[in-house]
């Protein structure tokens, strides 16, 4: 299964305050590790939301909100994206991640295909493996 390991925002992180070399060399010791068990299948830090744009669907319009956005805790500051067995695994490599107190992680479990179960007709599983497939290619 593969998992989503959202890494929430804190007051450094929205004030564009980079992690040390400590913290860079422990990160990158971890990712290490995932990589060589076959777990890490992307990962990434954000940028602040003050370089975001929020757009919101209400009744056909849109309105775009530029950043900073108010709420710290429920932003995003970065991500994995986890091929593992079970919900416990990817918990039990959360909790060797090097973050400090205060940090908070969440895990969410990304669909595949066979949720949908008959609700997701051939054709439409086909657009998703050729839109995955083109989308690796770099633009």
């Amino acid at each position: 299964m593969r998992v989503m390991v959202i890494v929430k925002a804190n007051k450094d992180s929205e004030a564009g305050v980079l992690p040390d070399q400590k913290i860079l060399t422990e990160m990158g010791k971890f990712n290490e590790q995932l990589t060589k068990a076959g777990v890490m299948l992307a990962g990434e830090g954000l940028q602040a939301s003050s370089k975001g744009a929020r757009v919101k669907f209400d009744e056909g319009k849109r309105t775009v909100t530029d950043g900073p956005f108010a709420e710290t805790k429920e932003l995003i500051a970065g991500f994995w994206l986890w091929q593992v067995k079970s919900k416990e695994e990817a918990i039990e490599w959360v909790k060797r991640a090097p973050f400090g107190d205060g940090a908070e992680i969440e895990i969410r479990q990304v669909f595949e295909a066979e949720d949908f179960g008959p609700a997701l007709k051939p054709e439409f599983k086909e657009q998703e493996e050729r839109m995955r497939a083109q989308g690796t290619k770099k633009r």
